[in-house]
């Protein structure tokens, strides 16, 4: 089959690879019909995330045809269309019994490795991003193996069209769990900071559940423009704003500051002169920068919401100022399984349309040149899918 491989930083190619085979009972094989370049994709692109190893197949937003199915696989049948969410969970641990998909405990044996910490928490594998989330190779290929198949393909109803649906792999449901656990309801208002498809995908949900006031900034015009124009948010330009959060506090009521902020950048926001050179000489993690305005933007007693991803040590965290204004703060990967019902049901009814922010439609021999243009934020790039 042919598949986007990692070769090295910035070094992405569609190589022929072996085509995947049952493993385990519970698997199904999937024939591709519609994959996506995520956001979070750009850090294994950039080489920001540890365990990536040269052949890697990258993609964890992807959706097809079930084209095999193992013997103890009874949810779904061949030639049923599916869409996969990106964390693969057995449904039967602890944290799954929660609907907390994301922190089940038995589908991913690589993180400890790759840190070194024989007892560290695992978290769930994800599909398609590094041996440190479980090595599984990723659906930007025409087929994909997809484990624990009685627990994550979610079958899409006739009628509606691959790009209606796609993002129910990832970008709507992170969305929607960054909006949900920001305490949004009617009358709310919330800042986003990052105007990516997730930030995006968030201001979409914000509206949804009744948020009246939402700013979002970020330095990519055009995407503040396409938001202004797309979800009514209140632009702000950092690149323009020394301060975004002290404009947000003035125009707020009382100049008390939002009830919530989405941090949708994660590590690798522009900070400082002194974070780059530490995060270049992996001295910290991540830069802080992102979190420190939703830490200064939100008002008393607000929420800060994290669907950003973040690694390891950030200096300058302000948890004195979290303690002091007493600020809640949700974060972690997306349970999308717990979150799919509902969200199909809002697309059903027109209230979601999460295909509008698809700017770019390649095939996937394209792929190489697709990380190009969204990574360089070229030709007003805001989503890019792929054909296989």
């Amino acid at each position: 089959m042919r598949a986007l491989t990692y070769h090295g930083t910035h070094d992405v190619r569609v190589d022929n690879m072996p085509d995947p085979v049952i493993q385990d009972s519970d698997d199904i094989i999937l024939k591709v019909t519609a994959t996506a370049i995520c956001g979070s994709d750009l850090h294994l692109y950039r080489g920001k995330i540890p365990g990536t190893e040269e052949g890697d197949i990258f993609g964890h937003e992807f959706m097809g045809i079930v084209e095999e199915v193992g013997a103890d696989v009874t949810a779904v049948n061949k030639g049923d269309r599916v869409v996969i969410p990106f964390v693969i969970a057995c449904g039967s641990c602890f944290f799954c019994s929660l609907n907390l998909h994301a922190a089940c405990e038995t589908t991913n044996t690589g993180r400890g490795a790759i840190l070194n910490k024989k007892q560290l928490p695992p978290g769930a594998a994800l599909f398609g991003y590094s041996h440190l989330y479980g090595g599984i190779p990723g659906g930007q290929a025409e087929y994909v193996r997809v484990p624990k198949a009685n627990v994550g393909p979610f079958k899409i109803p006739d009628g509606l069209d691959d790009e209606k649906v796609l993002f129910l792999s990832d970008i709507l449901p992170t969305g929607y769990q960054a909006v949900v656990n920001a305490g949004t309801k009617p009358g709310s208002t919330l800042v986003i900071y990052g105007a990516g498809p997730v930030g995006l995908m968030s201001a979409a949900c914000a509206r949804l559940l009744g948020a009246t006031q939402i700013f979002m900034v970020d330095h990519h015009q055009y995407r503040l423009d396409f938001a202004a124009k797309t979800y009514g948010v209140i632009p702000i330009n950092f690149d323009e704003i020394d301060d975004p959060a002290e404009a947000i506090i003035e125009h707020t009521a009382g100049h008390r500051g939002v009830d919530a902020a989405i941090d949708a950048v994660g590590f690798e926001a522009k900070g400082s002169k002194i974070e780059t050179v530490l995060t270049n000489l992996k001295m910290e993690g991540s830069s802080g920068a992102a979190l420190r305005q939703c830490i200064a933007a939100v008002r008393r007693g607000g929420t800060i919401s994290v669907p950003g991803v973040y690694a390891g040590f950030i200096h300058g965290f302000l948890f004195g100022d979290i303690f002091e204004k007493g600020l809640a703060m949700r974060t972690g990967q997306t349970h999308v399984q717990a979150h799919l019902p509902e969200l199909i049901e809002h697309i059903l009814r027109g209230e979601l349309n999460p295909d509008i922010i698809i700017s770019h439609r390649l095939p996937l021999e394209g792929a190489a040149e697709g990380y190009r243009i969204f990574n360089k934020k070229e030709d007003d790039c805001t989503k890019v899918i792929l054909r296989p």
